[in-house]
């Protein structure tokens, strides 16, 4: 009975890790796809991994602002065409699991423009909703 108990303790725990291995995989996949979409100039495309909701929250220099599109609009403001966005790199420094359907993560981001640079470092809450990993919350400096 004691071989059985550790066995199925042993699957469960495989299991739960190849889960945690997939979902970080495809948690990688939403930012990279985010960055080569910045890169191509196009913010409304990188904003497709954000939950489209109101209680969306991106905290960055001016404060927190709530939701979709008034963050979609500050982007467009701060950066309205492809020069002002530049090239962007992420930096991933980690990926944490709270629970099973939300990750934290902590990364660096550098924008180089044609006559400056910009850099800073992100945490952001990413939670799997309807099966796709969406941030919902984005705290940028």
């Amino acid at each position: 009975m004691k071989k059985i108990l550790v066995i199925a303790l042993f699957l469960v725990s495989f299991s739960a890790f190849a889960q945690n291995d997939k979902d970080k995989q495809a948690i990688l996949n939403l930012l990279e796809k985010q960055r080569t979409d910045w890169n191509k100039g196009d913010v409304e495309a990188f904003m497709q991994g954000y939950e489209k909701s109101d209680s969306l929250l991106f905290v960055g220099k001016s404060g927190p602002t709530y939701g979709w599109q008034k963050t979609l609009d500050n982007y467009k403001k701060g950066y309205p065409d492809k020069s002002a966005m530049g090239f962007l790199v992420f930096g991933i420094k980690k990926v944490d699991f709270l629970n099973p359907d939300l990750a934290f993560v902590l990364g660096s981001w550098n924008v180089k423009r044609e006559k400056d640079e910009l850099k800073g470092y992100f945490t952001l809450l990413i939670k799997k909703i309807k099966g796709e990993w969406k941030v919902v919350a984005d705290h940028s400096s």
